[in-house]
């Protein structure tokens, strides 16, 4: 998901999905150490997203302006 889509999200939401995508990175990092998963992309999508939901979290905690919000 891109971050325009996540901000538009609550922050309970992003908070939930940020741990449920934690969640599913380790157990993909397992699953390709084990060779079960078949898609290696997934990964990288997973941990950019987990990146973009941490960015918007601390974002919100210094209260930064975005360039959607001086629009």
């Amino acid at each position: 998901m891109k971050a325009k889509e996540w901000r538009e999200k609550s922050e309970g939401e992003r908070d939930k999905a940020i741990a449920e995508l934690s969640g599913k990175v380790g157990k993909l990092r397992f699953d390709l150490a084990t060779r079960e998963a078949k898609n290696s992309g997934d990964h990288k999508k997973i941990r950019k997203d987990i990146a973009r939901l941490l960015t918007l979290q601390r974002e919100a905690e210094l209260a930064i302006d975005t360039p959607e919000d001086k629009q």
